[in-house]
């Protein structure tokens, strides 16, 4: 029984079978760390610098009998941990649905169904089709299979993959090792031939289980932006650490302990920048959560921060800038062009022997898009893929790298002849027949033809034999010429205006493709791609290092390109100090998607080790998907550095009104209270208002910013300094005017707490462009901002005139004149900002 014929016999367990299997055994995954529970991340933020200030603070205030202002700061701690137990629950729900998404997929037969599942929901006594580039979901046992080639490099440290034989009767497995065996475990790589599989183990009962266990534990290492981010905030607590002993030790010896401590304090938590590491961990699994939304998955985390520098992007055409729906348009036979429509009917007069060549040499099951429309096309003249109903397959002869072509041999009903079908790139089918001089230059001709017209093209040929003792090698087989197959895939209908995008965004857009480069140039034409010169595989392979550095900038196009000519495209461009982005979905592409700056691995017809290689994986495999997550990781880097900039302008006035009062002797303005009050307003905002920014919509018409630029740069410190300073002034003066007015230290205090709150609101919004005025943003859609604009009106209506909180900051009912006065100082805060802003345009980043 051949394994075409055993596939379509075999049914696979029930859908139901299915689910009473791995509701028993559980689903088919390693144990893996569990989400931080309640108690854990409680602990983590009570472990906080801040936080252990202001539970310092309280613990001076209980000492002193200060029972409400205890009860405050202890109700400001529970706050700041649900906002953090808020964020952390967000976060983990973003990064759990992007686990599901990246969960290997398996192609399983149920119900006598072909369905594509993900890995964990593979049962025990699943029916498993593998073939090249898989990776094996659990331990079974091959039951039929051809060519079947496994790497188990990964169970047993020896690189030489070992052949698989498939076996009908065996139901147990037996270790790893050995070549000619019919057992498949977990985890390893099926490098070439296809087979029908049962899953006998899965998850921890599998061997790679027993192994991979013990990896649970371990953690990814941090980025680049993290290990900058950390030594800034290590940097900044100590600086706030430092300055707290001083000003407890000076104001306390000046005045009093007690005021001297919480001055000190304070100031240590107005400095602190405790807000950055939660700022970064919100951005990047937000960032990553929100390209999955647009079909993008993100499966290392860098390469969220690399997108917005990519200058380069390498792609393939078939199925990325073309939809990958080939259908079969044009056939060559018998010196003849017959022009094909999408509903065929009947054969065209001459074709029979070129579609029997065709039947011979084709697959039945196959994913291929090409194979699929030839299979269509047989279907629609009633042709079976079989040569007849006894046929049955002797030898195939697979496509290799050194050979794009494939031949199958069958022995037709029961007599002594084999019929021998052969496809692939129409050079290959010419070497094969041993076409030379006019033969050859006619077929070339033809060929060319139809490259014009954008289409793929195949050579078939044919032959007959007698001889039972077939060639090893398919070079030697002795074929017959039959013609040629033209299949058309149309273009993605949004590539165009996407790499026009892309022009306008500085990025060049490379073609790699294995077509003929009149074809190649062709679709490269119809997307709109500079064509300039196609430099081919044959040509690549001549160059020196030097010759390829100096032509790859040159070219857009580069046709007849086999995978492993990638690698070096990918590493010419990088050694030309490129940023280079790489598409690829086969074993061979790995190489190449691990080398480029981002591998972009396909999600629909990718193999598993392409995407295990790669950054991000397609989960449509189209170009437009590409473009729309450049366009986002630029603008989660923009809005991440919007973040920042507010982050350290904001603590300037706060530090500034928790320092000066203490130098020049005045009444203390903010405590530990109040801070806890900026900070209800400083977490949201950095780590929801801003991360809800969408992009600009120039993000796409400037050039990628450089991939070694720092987060925290000259340009943005000097921006953030200048910001911070200009509402510290505003704060500061109302400050000194309400107390040298009145000399009444809780009307001075409600006055410049209000203008400090409203110049906040005022950093915030002025923050939300470099470019644009913040009245001009605010038909841009952000519903957190509206939420905490309200909410922080709110709580600050409560804490002015409501007695209890009035007594508790240390407040005063504001009269309407004294109320004006510090908002509209607040609302003043806004063109200082805008004015401050224009002048330092060229310092600030861009929008």
């Amino acid at each position: 029984m051949t394994q075409e014929t055993q596939l379509r016999s075999v049914q696979g367990l029930t859908g139901e079978e299915a689910a009473k299997r791995l509701a028993a055994e559980g689903y088919n995954e390693l144990p893996s760390s569990r989400p931080r529970s309640f108690v854990s991340v409680a602990m983590a933020v009570l472990r906080e610098p801040m936080i252990l200030l202001l539970l310092a603070a309280g613990m001076l205030y209980l000492s002193l009998g200060d029972i409400a202002e205890t009860l405050l700061l202890l109700a400001s701690i529970s706050f700041i941990v649900a906002i953090n137990l808020y964020q952390e629950r967000r976060t983990e729900r973003a990064l759990a649905a992007l686990r599901d998404l990246s969960s290997p997929r398996a192609l399983v037969i149920r119900d006598g169904e072909h369905l594509r599942i993900p890995g964990r929901e593979v049962a025990r006594g699943d029916a498993l089709l593998i073939s090249e580039g898989d990776r094996v979901p659990a331990d079974a046992v091959l039951r039929a299979g051809t060519n079947v080639l496994v790497d188990e490099s990964l169970l047993t440290g020896e690189s030489i993959s070992v052949s698989k034989t498939a076996s009908e009767t065996i139901t147990a497995m037996e270790p790893p090792g050995g070549d000619d065996l019919p057992f498949l475990f977990s985890g390893s790589l099926v490098v070439a031939g296809t087979g029908l599989a049962e899953a006998l183990a899965t998850g921890t009962s599998t061997q790679f289980g027993r192994i991979g266990a013990s990896l649970a534990g371990l953690r990814e290492e941090p980025t680049r932006i993290q290990v900058e981010t950390r030594r800034i905030v290590r940097l900044l607590a100590s600086i706030a650490l430092m300055l707290c002993l001083i000003v407890s030790l000076v104001h306390g010896m000046a005045t009093n302990w007690k005021d001297g401590l919480l001055s000190g304090i304070t100031l240590a938590i107005a400095i602190i920048p405790e807000e950055f590491p939660v700022v970064l961990t919100v951005f990047l699994a937000f960032g990553a959560w929100r390209l999955s939304r647009k079909r993008v998955l993100t499966r290392r985390v860098p390469a969220v921060e690399t997108l917005g520098a990519t200058t380069v992007l390498c792609v393939d055409k078939t199925g990325t800038l073309t939809l990958n729906q080939m259908a079969v348009r044009r056939l060559f036979a018998n010196n003849q062009v017959y022009e094909l429509d999408s509903d065929v009917g009947e054969l065209p007069v001459g074709c029979d022997k070129l579609v029997q060549s065709m039947a011979l040499a084709g697959q039945a099951d196959s994913i291929d898009p090409m194979e699929q429309a030839i299979q269509r096309l047989l279907a629609s003249l009633a042709r079976s893929a079989q040569p007849s109903q006894h046929a049955r397959m002797v030898r195939q002869y697979p496509l290799s790298p050194a050979l794009l072509a494939m031949s199958q041999v069958w022995r037709v009903d029961t007599g002594p002849e084999l019929s021998i079908g052969a496809k692939g790139a129409p050079e290959a089918i010419a070497q094969l027949c041993r076409l030379e001089g006019d033969a050859l230059r006619e077929l070339s001709h033809r060929v060319d033809e139809m490259a014009v017209a954008g289409l793929r093209v195949l050579g078939v040929a044919w032959s007959r034999s007698s001889d039972e003792l077939l060639p090893e090698d398919q070079r030697d087989l002795k074929l017959e010429f039959v013609g040629l197959v033209g299949l058309i895939d149309p273009l993605r209908p949004g590539v165009p205006a996407a790499i026009n995008e892309c022009a306008s965004a500085g990025i060049r857009v490379v073609m790699i493709t294995g077509d003929y480069p009149v074809t190649a140039r062709q679709i490269g034409l119809e997307a709109g791609l500079p064509t300039g010169v196609t430099i081919s595989g044959a040509e690549l392979d001549a160059m020196s290092e030097a010759e390829l550095s100096q032509r790859v900038g040159e070219s857009n196009i580069f046709a007849r390109v086999v995978p492993e000519q990638k690698l070096r495209l990918v590493n010419s461009l990088k050694a030309n100090g490129e940023i280079v982005a790489m598409t690829g979905d086969g074993v061979n592409d790995a190489p190449a998607l691990k080398a480029a700056h981002i591998g972009i691995a396909m999600g629909e017809r990718g193999t598993d080790v392409a995407r295990e290689a790669a950054s991000l994986v397609l989960l449509d495999d189209d170009f437009g998907s590409i473009v729309r997550a450049v366009r986002i990781g630029r603008g989660i880097f923009d809005n991440l550095r919007k973040a920042i900039a507010y982050l350290l302008a904001v603590h300037i006035p706060i530090a500034g009104l928790s320092l000066l009062p203490v130098i020049l002797g005045t009444p203390l303005t903010l405590f530990p209270a109040h801070i806890v009050f900026l900070e209800l307003i400083i977490d949201p905002a950095c780590s929801i208002v801003f991360e809800a920014e969408p992009p600009s919509p120039n993000v796409m018409r400037r050039p990628p910013r450089p991939v070694n630029e720092r987060l925290f740069n000259s340009r943005l410190i000097a921006l953030s300094l200048i910001d911070g300073i200009c509402v510290m002034l505003v704060v500061l003066a109302v400050y000194f005017i309400s107390w040298e007015s009145t000399n009444d230290e809780a009307r001075a205090r409600s006055m410049t707490f209000v203008t400090l709150i409203v110049s906040n609101l005022a950093l915030i919004l002025t923050n939300r462009s470099t470019s644009r005025a913040p009245w001009e943003m605010l038909s841009v859609r952000n519903r957190p901002l509206w939420w905490l604009l309200a909410g922080t009106t709110l709580l600050l209506s409560v804490a002015l005139y409501v007695p209890f909180f009035q007594e508790l900051f240390g407040f005063e009912t504001l009269n309407a004149k004294s109320l004006s006065l510090s908002l509209g100082a607040g609302l003043l805060s806004i063109p200082v900002l805008e004015i401050a802003k224009r002048l330092s345009a060229r310092v600030g980043a861009p929008d």
